[in-house]
């Protein structure tokens, strides 16, 4: 499967484009915001909160245009608008001003990321072969962020932190270039006479109509909780805890991203057996024991290897989840669905932003952060007896729109 050309320019355009995203995420704006800006933890909270609103909107929009127009002319389109906007990210000198910018940068870069998100689907129809294009993908994803905030880590120490969206504009340029020629398998289409709004809101009808869905999406927001609250006080954790530079985010989070390759590379090998819900359930929780080694100490050398070991559960994670919501639904769909579950993963990560500061003044950045992931565990284990019945009734086809889930039928015993 390596050796199809289209396969192999999706994986390489993602690599590209999220190697600037990754420098300009961790080194960039957090280093801005926290080091250069010098920013309290309601200052890092606005701003990322400000890229959650903006994603949010963008997560739903995309959705139409990929089942309109497929994903490969989104991506292209996202990509070539992003140049402009990543460049203005240069301009911001307070953290009003970082605010408005990064919610520029939220608002167009998410339709780039929900496009390569569905990719996968438009590239093939067997269920295998997807789950290892869907690994292939998220690998690439998780290898820039190896590279990308290394890469900031240089370039914040040597020209500054400026010179990072420089770089995140011309890998958006080049990833554009590289997705041209990709070809793209046809979908069932619906009629594409509806109202754009129709059709954003029969996306999240036929997601909260199906049980399976529903429990993924749900499932998967639990942890944009826990990121949001790591978006929201990592930076203080790193200035406050561990009282590093800012290129140190770089570096330790390039490490970080070794686990997530490594956790990508087992998701996309994982025998079928292992593709459920249950197996999701647990690596969600097992989460909770990547936070507790991450943050649970003041010393840096365990920070590196436990960022590690966390990051090969969540390689392992976001693949599997995605490659289970894509099993789930119709082909007409999967634009808008993808869109669904990034709208509920930007809320996620919306929720602990307002409250995150709060707890962070009673408790701590370094406590919260441990009570987050406390509570994701926990959260997590109350989805056990859904996923086991789930993973019972499994059924191999997709129900169409308006048809209930197989799930949510009453089945007898012994069937």
């Amino acid at each position: 499967m390596w050796a199809d050309r289209d396969v192999r320019r999706v994986v390489l355009a993602r690599f590209i484009s999220r190697t600037g995203g990754e420098a300009a995420f961790f080194v960039g704006i957090w280093g801005k915001a926290a080091f250069e800006m010098e920013a309290t933890a309601a200052g890092v909270a606005a701003v990322m909160a400000s890229l959650g609103v903006a994603s949010l909107i963008g997560s739903a929009i995309a959705g139409v245009l990929v089942d309109r127009f497929d994903p490969r002319r989104v991506l292209i389109a996202g990509e070539i608008l992003f140049i402009p906007v990543a460049l203005g990210m240069m301009i911001p000198e307070t953290i009003p001003g970082l605010v408005v910018s990064t919610f520029l940068l939220g608002l167009v870069g998410m339709p780039v990321y929900t496009a390569i998100s569905a990719f996968g689907p438009f590239l093939t129809d067997n269920p295998d072969r997807l789950a290892r294009i869907n690994g292939y993908i998220e690998g690439a994803s998780w290898a820039a962020f190896v590279v990308g905030p290394a890469l900031g880590a240089i370039i914040a120490g040597s020209t500054g932190l400026d010179g990072i969206f420089v770089l995140d504009a011309a890998t958006s340029a080049v990833a554009a270039l590289v997705i041209i020629p990709v070809r793209v398998r046809e979908m069932a289409r619906e009629n594409r006479e509806k109202e754009g709004f129709r059709e954003l809101r029969e996306g999240f009808s036929y997601a909260y109509g199906h049980h399976r869905l529903r429990f993924y999406i749900w499932l998967g927001s639990s942890v944009w909780v826990l990121f949001g609250t790591f978006s929201a006080l990592e930076p203080l954790f790193y200035r406050d805890i561990l009282q590093v530079e800012p290129e140190t985010l770089g570096w330790v989070n390039s490490i970080f991203g070794l686990g997530l390759v490594a956790g990508t590379v087992i998701a996309s090998r994982l025998p079928a057996r292992f593709r459920n819900a249950r197996s999701l359930v647990l690596i969600v929780a097992m989460n909770a024991l990547g936070v507790l080694a991450y943050v649970g100490t003041d010393r840096l050398r365990v920070v590196v290897v436990a960022g590690v070991f966390w990051g090969l559960l969540i390689g392992i994670m976001a693949p599997l989840l995605r490659t289970l919501i894509q099993l789930n639904t119709p082909e007409a769909l999967m634009g808008r669905i993808t869109g669904v579950t990034q709208v509920h993963s930007e809320v996620g990560h919306l929720l602990p932003l307002a409250i995150a500061p709060f707890f962070a003044g009673v408790f701590g950045v370094q406590r919260t952060l441990i009570y987050a992931g406390l509570a994701l565990a926990l959260f997590a284990m109350l989805f056990l007896p859904m996923a086991m019945r789930l993973d019972r009734t499994r059924t191999v086809d997709v129900p169409p729109t308006g048809l209930p889930d197989p799930s949510d039928e009453p089945r007898s015993v012994g069937h």
